[in-house]
């Protein structure tokens, strides 16, 4: 199965200068862990995660105070639409993290999840043959 099977379309943008609770507020509402970070004049695009918001606010800083640019991971893995879902749960592994954006002609196509990757294996594994043990 190829990423652009497994991804979600639907991409939550923001900008460098939104605040963190702004962020959070906004992937809270759209339920999702990440929001790619746009920043045309700046570092161009970034993610913003669950995480870093986590961390930032168990740091003691203060969510209305602090902006996505000074917490968003500027050094990203994309992955492509024609990457297989293996080849995305591999990278995933091996840099740490949860979410990959999924660029098509160097723009924000969609991102792919470990949940995502999950969905798409669990109705293969309910198919194979189970092994007695």
């Amino acid at each position: 199965m190829l990423v652009r099977d497994a991804m979600s379309t639907l991409v939550l943008t923001i900008g460098p200068a939104h605040t963190l609770r702004q962020a959070a507020a906004l992937m809270s509402a759209r339920r999702v862990g990440a929001a790619v970070v746009l920043d045309p004049d700046g570092t161009g695009i970034g993610i913003l995660s669950e995480r870093d918001v986590l961390n930032s606010v168990g740091l003691g800083q203060d969510p209305d105070a602090e902006r996505a640019h000074a917490h968003t991971t500027t050094d990203v893995v994309f992955a492509t639409p024609s990457w297989t879902v293996e080849e995305a749960a591999a990278a995933m592994a091996h840099g740490g993290f949860r979410h990959l954006i999924v660029l098509d002609r160097d723009e924000p196509a969609g991102i792919v999840s470990v949940r995502d990757i999950i969905r798409c294996w669990a109705p293969a594994r309910e198919r194979a043959p189970q092994v007695p043990a």
